[in-house]
Protein backbone atom coordinates (compact mmCIF):
# COMPACT_ATOMS: atom_id res chain seq x y z
CA UNK A 1 0.00 0.00 0.00
CA UNK A 2 2.65 2.22 0.54
CA UNK A 3 4.32 2.03 -2.65
CA UNK A 4 0.66 2.71 -4.29
CA UNK A 5 1.04 5.95 -1.81
CA UNK A 6 4.68 6.75 -3.36
CA UNK A 7 3.32 6.21 -6.81
CA UNK A 8 0.47 8.30 -6.79
CA UNK A 9 2.34 10.74 -5.06
CA UNK A 10 4.84 10.67 -7.57
CA UNK A 11 2.18 11.26 -10.12
CA UNK A 12 0.81 13.94 -9.21
CA UNK A 13 3.99 15.51 -8.59
CA UNK A 14 4.72 14.84 -12.56
CA UNK A 15 1.44 16.44 -13.11
CA UNK A 16 2.28 19.85 -11.38
CA UNK A 17 6.12 19.69 -13.25
CA UNK A 18 3.44 18.75 -16.77
CA UNK A 19 1.18 21.70 -15.95
CA UNK A 20 4.23 24.41 -14.93
CA UNK A 21 5.98 23.31 -18.30
CA UNK A 22 2.94 23.31 -20.15
CA UNK A 23 2.60 27.45 -18.44
CA UNK A 24 6.22 27.91 -19.19
CA UNK A 25 6.10 26.77 -23.03
CA UNK A 26 2.97 28.94 -23.38
CA UNK A 27 4.78 32.11 -21.56
CA UNK A 28 7.82 31.13 -24.28
CA UNK A 29 5.61 30.85 -27.48
CA UNK A 30 4.11 34.35 -26.56
CA UNK A 31 7.45 36.40 -25.85
CA UNK A 32 8.44 34.69 -29.18
CA UNK A 33 5.24 36.03 -31.31
CA UNK A 34 5.82 39.26 -29.79
CA UNK A 35 9.26 39.30 -30.59
CA UNK A 36 8.39 38.22 -34.16
CA UNK A 37 5.84 40.91 -34.49
CA UNK A 38 8.59 43.92 -32.91
CA UNK A 39 11.04 42.52 -35.44
CA UNK A 40 9.03 42.50 -37.66
CA UNK A 41 7.74 46.52 -37.04
CA UNK A 42 12.03 47.46 -36.60
CA UNK A 43 12.11 46.05 -40.09
CA UNK A 44 9.55 48.25 -41.18
CA UNK A 45 10.80 50.90 -40.00
CA UNK A 46 14.52 50.34 -41.09
CA UNK A 47 13.27 49.58 -44.93
CA UNK A 48 11.58 53.00 -44.52
CA UNK A 49 14.40 54.42 -43.37
CA UNK A 50 16.50 52.94 -46.18
CA UNK A 51 13.91 53.85 -48.40
CA UNK A 52 14.05 57.58 -47.73
CA UNK A 53 17.55 57.79 -47.66
CA UNK A 54 17.66 56.22 -50.97
CA UNK A 55 15.75 59.09 -52.62
CA UNK A 56 17.39 61.91 -50.97
CA UNK A 57 20.40 60.32 -52.45
CA UNK A 58 19.17 60.06 -55.91
CA UNK A 59 17.85 63.37 -55.30
CA UNK A 60 21.17 64.77 -55.07
CA UNK A 61 22.97 62.67 -57.38
CA UNK A 62 20.08 64.36 -59.97
CA UNK A 63 20.82 67.80 -58.92
CA UNK A 64 24.56 67.46 -58.77
CA UNK A 65 24.80 66.26 -62.14
CA UNK A 66 22.19 68.87 -63.49
CA UNK A 67 24.87 71.24 -61.52
CA UNK A 68 27.73 69.39 -63.70
CA UNK A 69 25.96 69.20 -66.81
CA UNK A 70 25.39 73.21 -66.57
CA UNK A 71 29.06 74.07 -66.00
CA UNK A 72 30.01 71.86 -68.92
CA UNK A 73 27.88 73.78 -71.21
CA UNK A 74 28.97 76.93 -70.10
CA UNK A 75 32.30 75.95 -70.22
CA UNK A 76 31.88 74.95 -74.28
CA UNK A 77 29.78 78.56 -74.52
CA UNK A 78 32.65 79.69 -73.45
CA UNK A 79 34.80 78.04 -75.73
CA UNK A 80 33.20 78.26 -78.61
CA UNK A 81 32.73 81.96 -77.42
CA UNK A 82 36.75 82.33 -77.68
CA UNK A 83 37.43 80.46 -80.96
CA UNK A 84 35.00 82.34 -82.76
CA UNK A 85 36.75 86.01 -81.22
CA UNK A 86 40.00 84.29 -82.56
CA UNK A 87 38.89 83.70 -85.87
Amino acid sequence: MRILYIAAAGALALSACSEQTEKNAAATAENVGETVVSAAGDTAVNADAVADTTAAAAKDTAADADAAADAAARKTDAAADAAARTQ
